[in-house]
């Protein structure tokens, strides 16, 4: 049986540097990443926002909307999150 999965993006601020990622658990993931745990690039960045979340039903699904979403320019990405989430503010508290 398929299991569904999660792309996300997280920020340090409005506009400003972008990570997309896939997880099969977005709560734990967000929490890795706000403690600095989730990524060396997000800690180096202080990447702790997330900014977007978009659920799949099929893993393989999430997988392949990451990397499209990976091949995108910054600024399409920008208008992405700001056309779902035009205020930016941190969704950890809401999905977890």
């Amino acid at each position: 049986m398929a299991r569904g999965g999660y792309t996300y993006i997280m920020t340090n601020k409005p506009r400003g540097v972008l990570y997309v990622g896939v997880t099969a658990d977005i709560a734990a993931r967000a929490e890795q990443h706000g403690n600095g745990a989730g990524s060396a690039f997000c800690k180096k960045y202080g990447l702790t926002r997330l900014v977007l979340v978009e659920p799949h039903d099929d893993i393989t699904l999430a997988i392949a909307r990451e990397k499209a979403l990976k091949a995108w320019m910054g600024e399409w990405k920008i208008r992405l999150v700001e056309e779902r989430h035009p205020g930016w503010r941190d969704m950890s508290d809401i999905i977890s």
